[in-house]
């Protein structure tokens, strides 16, 4: 797709332990990325007028179904910033290959949509974005933060923050879904202990609404927010199975922080008649997801109970831009898009709690859809994607994009 850098062509295995794998396939980010386009269809007519949207987070998640849904049914334009690893000693991380995948759909449907590969927290980044957006388009429409970071540095203040994955107030314990090297299943018992303030405050600043205002803020004063701008920050409830390391826990203070930002950037947004949104999506295989004790199982239990009624990352995207785009979109008492009512209905969330209470490492592959869970998440390292010879050499040393020649 684009040309190698190097001649560096191998054999790419998916080397590395339990959630974490250390290389990523080229070729299976590609077809992931064609798959993904696939399940979108394509616009009754051409647009009226091509919106110009920014995409924070553009590379993986759903970022980045954000960005395909957009491109292919809405005909965007616009600017995606991922944070993504060149090959080197090993491949580039899977973001790098899904964005080089990513930029030929914009450029085989016409659209001037640009990829930085740049740490969306920096200042510098936001003015490098920023002027390319005053360049190209004078203007945007939308703007999706779709960010999940374990650090933060404040370019203001030089601080450097960590987020942590805990429970407040009490220690967490539950059984986490694990895998063995030879890709067997099995449970585990986890103890998780509390977070103290400082980490709880931390976390909010990874994960909170600060940087998205900042970010809102600074398309207001270059004067780049076009009359009726909306902005959405993606974000998650869950199951109460999950609520304690989850919803109740330090990345739930993040997620409450996210929200109350939405309501104040929505009054800083009335100049231009102007709403700032968060979406709450269904539960999606990501990395990020991985890390979270106990949530692997609830997938895998989710997913047991739906099968293939449990809507992708694309599916659920293609509904945020049926919001985003609607006259009034739809919301909750809280103001919030509901994109997981599937998964927090009543007769669901029974149906997998039955099934969390009973589950034994005897039952678990009765229970839990395993085999999809394992290849989804392998998938987000370009392994195990159909259509793909993992048998031939393939060239990982690719070039990041160039902007959009427009």
């Amino acid at each position: 797709m684009h040309p190698p850098l190097t001649q560096s062509k191998r054999v790419v295995d998916p080397t590395g332990r339990g959630y974490l794998l250390l290389e990523s396939h080229p070729a299976g980010c590609f077809r992931s990325v064609e798959l993904m386009r696939a399940e979108v269809p394509a616009p009754e007519k051409p647009p009226a007028r091509r919106p110009t949207v920014l995409v924070i987070g553009s590379s993986a998640g759903y970022g980045l179904a954000s960005t395909i849904a957009g491109l292919v049914r809405y005909g965007i334009d616009g600017v995606g910033i991922g944070l993504e690893r060149p090959a080197g000693h090993r491949s580039a991380t899977a973001g790098w290959y899904r964005t080089i995948a990513t930029d030929a759909i914009a450029r085989q449907l016409g659209s001037d949509f640009s990829f930085l590969n740049a740490d969306a927290f920096a200042d510098t980044t936001k003015t490098e974005t920023l002027d390319l957006l005053a360049e190209r388009f004078g203007g945007v429409d939308h703007l999706i933060y779709s960010v999940a970071a374990p650090r933060r540095t404040d370019p203001r203040s030089g601080s450097t923050y960590q987020s942590v994955l805990k429970p407040l107030g009490k220690p967490y314990s539950t059984r986490n879904l694990e895998f063995a090297d030879d890709g067997a299943a099995n449970l585990r018992e986890v103890t998780v202990d509390p977070a103290n303030e400082a980490e709880t405050a931390a976390t909010v600043r990874v994960m909170g609404g600060e940087d998205w205002s900042r970010w809102v803020t600074a398309l207001a004063e270059r004067g780049l927010l076009r009359d009726g701008f909306r902005t959405v920050a993606l974000t998650y409830i869950g199951s109460p199975l999950t609520s304690a390391i989850y919803r109740e826990g330090t990345i739930g203070a993040a997620k409450a922080d996210l929200e109350s930002t939405a309501g104040a950037l929505t009054e800083q947004l009335a100049a231009v008649g102007g709403r700032a949104y968060t979406s709450v999506n269904g539960a999606a295989i990501t990395q990020a997801l991985t890390a979270i004790p106990g949530i692997p199982l609830y997938v895998g239990l989710l997913r047991g109970v739906l099968g293939d009624r449990f809507p992708t990352p694309v599916e659920q995207s293609l509904q945020l831009w049926n919001q985003l785009t609607a006259h009034r979109p739809e919301v909750d008492e809280c103001g919030r898009i509901r994109l997981d009512r599937w998964e927090l209905s009543e007769p669901v969330q029974a149906a997998v709690a039955e099934r969390w209470q009973s589950i034994t490492p005897e039952t678990l592959t009765e229970l839990a859809d395993i085999p999809w869970f394992r290849a989804q998440f392998r998938s987000l390292y370009g392994f195990g994607v159909p259509g793909v010879d993992y048998t031939t050499p393939v060239e990982t040393d690719l070039s990041w994009p160039n902007p959009s020649p427009h």
